[in-house]
């Protein structure tokens, strides 16, 4: 693989690419094959199609696979047990009747979303989702509606929109650094746009597909139907709980920042330090232990009895795990097979405006591999000399990073690991997952292009 290059031209293989994603919908839609033996199933062909060595066609699936899973495995299997004992202690519950006392049903998916947008400034989107869901299932079945799409579609729209244009997550920090961006201008604009893209994207939308479908909540964390305990947690109790991983990742999120601007030396021990305990996994391993004493032991629960309630949690997350390691294998092969770096050399050349074709770079990128953060790093890498050398003022520059980072995130679809996670985890299947999700992903696209393109206009004023 490492002296193998492609000799297919764009075409050719977005003819590959195409074809699979269509094979892998038709597979599961019409003929109702497993998703996670079709992804596989998919994977392969589409790499001896796009010519990849027999030798590395193998090592490349599994790199996919074993790459997605290193992370996603770890989060939702820790996220799980989180959850497992929120819902079992009676925390979930307490805590969605105060909320819902609080804000009233009609207003309960606004303030929810509103509450994922605040942990998601520190949170990668997948870390805040795994720990929210607990509150969005137990919100969600004490409304009339116990429709999990309103509420589900506000909160991850929130984690997604907070990911991808706000500083300290890696996806605008990259584009920062290739544009050589100003961090406080792009911040004070990804802050002035965040807003209105989770208001249409996220919770106009969240209610607009929810009244077309009725998605029950999933059983993901155990029977809704168990009597709730007579001594359930303080609502303050959750609430910190669920703050103690929001805290701990900021530390890593915060300090990488910091250190990348100069400000922190990252090297000395109690930052290094820091920064583990911050790390996503680690930080939601830390709060397990917390949750086992505070919600386990502390209340009752221990021995065999607490190791039973946290391993019942991990059986209705196996397919999640698996399923979005495939869409991560999917992802890898059709990489590997150089779609991406043959779609951008392609695009560089059309002579369109900087900020525009930063944006298209980004989004055929990203339909074509999956992966934002490579769609993300590649544009900005194309892009980043003409930037560099152009006169554009800070504000300018700050735009087209964050058009950048818009196009990254359109139309997450099958060959993106986290289109399986966001469906599978809220029990979705493929067809109502790209009417839902992927819709979303594109509106929080065009939306915040078109938020940034207004400011690059302004800027263009000044």
């Amino acid at each position: 693989m490492e002296d193998w290059t492609q000799t297919l031209d764009a075409g050719p293989l977005l003819l590959i690419a195409a074809g699979a994603i269509a094979l892998i919908l038709l597979l599961i839609i019409k003929f109702k094959v497993h998703a996670f033996i079709t992804l596989v199933l998919v994977s392969l062909l589409t790499a001896v199609m796009a010519g990849i060595p027999i030798a590395g066609v193998a090592t490349t699936m599994i790199g996919g696979f074993g790459g997605t899973l290193g992370t996603v495995a770890l989060l939702v299997g820790l996220g799980a047990m989180l959850g497992r004992l929120i819902e079992h202690s009676g925390g979930a519950h307490a805590l969605a009747e105060r909320f819902v006392q609080i804000f009233g049903e009609k207003r309960a998916p606004f303030a929810l979303g509103i509450a994922s947008l605040i942990l998601g400034f520190p949170m990668f989107f997948d870390a805040g989702l795994i720990m929210m869901l607990p509150i969005i299932f137990a919100i969600a079945r004490r409304v009339s509606s116990a429709n999990v799409l309103l509420f589900g579609i506000p909160a991850a729209a929130a984690f997604s929109v907070m990911h991808v244009f706000l500083p300290p997550h890696p996806g605008p920090v990259t584009a920062i650094e290739a544009y050589d961006a100003n961090l406080g201008v792009v911040m004070l604009v990804g802050l002035v746009i965040v807003f209105p893209v989770w208001y249409i994207s996220g919770y106009v939308w969240g209610k607009f597909v929810a009244s077309r479908n009725l998605l029950p909540v999933p059983l993901l964390f155990g029977d809704v139907d168990e009597d709730q305990p007579v001594n359930p947690p303080k609502v303050s109790t959750v609430i910190m709980l669920l703050l103690l991983p929001m805290v701990l990742i900021f530390l890593n999120t915060g300090l990488s920042t910091l250190g990348s601007m100069g400000v922190v030396d990252t090297t000395q021990a109690w930052a290094q330090a820091l920064i583990l305990i911050g790390n996503s996994s680690i930080a939601l391993l830390i709060t397990v232990i917390v949750a086992t004493i505070v919600l386990g032991w502390r209340r009752g629960e221990n021995g065999t009895a607490l190791e039973k309630i946290i391993d019942s949690s991990l059986g209705p997350i196996a397919s999640v795990v698996l399923i979005t390691g495939a869409g991560g294998m999917f992802g890898a092969v059709l990489r590997a097979s150089g779609i991406g770096d043959a779609l951008s050399d392609t695009l560089s050349d059309l002579g369109l405006p900087v900020i525009v074709a930063a944006y298209l770079i980004a989004v055929i990128l990203r339909i074509a591999q999956g992966s934002a953060t490579v769609a993300l790093v590649t544009a900005a890498g194309l892009i980043a000399p003409a930037v560099l050398v152009a006169d554009f003022n800070v504000l300018e520059v700050a735009a087209i990073t964050l058009a950048t980072a818009a196009g990254s995130v359109f139309a997450g679809h099958v060959n993106d690991s986290g289109f399986w996670l966001v469906g599978r985890l809220m029990g979705m299947d493929v067809k109502t997952t790209l009417k839902t999700w992927t819709v979303q992903q594109t509106l929080e696209s065009v939306v915040a292009f078109v938020l940034v393109l207004v400011v690059y206009l302004i800027g263009s004023l000044i």
